[in-house]
């Protein structure tokens, strides 16, 4: 047994030959590896690691622009509150002027009107103190020649008399109206 177990060790011992050989595929295999391969690993590790940076950068560049635009957004969005609220107030005072300005020429049409009818009422009772007047005068006259017992036939003095008659009427209710 101790012979197989020296052997046996010997066994996982490689031999020198195959050493060198080994080392000599393992060095032509690493210079190839080193030639020809190792530099596409690095341009493709390169390549990603460039597009990386890139979408970062463009990620960075992009939230930037967006923090932009909010923050235009909310200036533009402040603004037309402010705007919004200069018409509301230009609107309130608007109305409250056509209220005032439709007021006062409703006042003013009411004056008018109100005059107008005035106007009409003096008018209306000028013609009846005229026509009364007449009448009246027409009424004296008869009575007088009545009372006379002849008829007044001179034009002047029937006016005279008549007038005469109109100024007594018109005093007396007005000083009627001083003693109540």
């Amino acid at each position: 047994m101790t012979t197989l177990a020296e052997g046996g060790i010997d066994l996982f011992v490689p031999k020198v030959y195959d050493m060198v050989w080994s080392l000599i595929i393992l060095v032509i295999v690493a210079l190839f590896f080193y030639r020809f391969f190792l530099p596409k690993f690095n341009a493709v590790f390169d390549e990603r690691a460039s597009k990386i940076e890139g979408g970062m950068k463009k990620a960075a560049q992009a939230q930037q622009d967006a923090e932009q635009a909010k923050a235009k957004y909310e200036a533009q969005l402040s603004t037309a509150r402010v705007e919004a609220s200069k018409i509301r107030d230009d609107a309130r005072a608007e109305a409250s002027h056509i209220v005032a300005d439709a007021r006062s020429r409703a006042e003013s049409e009411a004056e008018q009107i109100t005059a107008n009818a005035q106007r009409s009422l003096e008018s209306q009772h000028k013609q009846a103190l005229v026509s009364l007047k007449g009448e009246v005068g027409t009424l004296a006259t008869a009575l007088a020649g009545k009372i006379l017992g002849s008829r007044l036939e001179d034009d002047a003095v029937q006016s005279s008399m008549i007038d005469q008659m109109l100024d007594d009427m018109t005093a007396a209710p007005k000083s009627d109206e001083s003693q109540q």
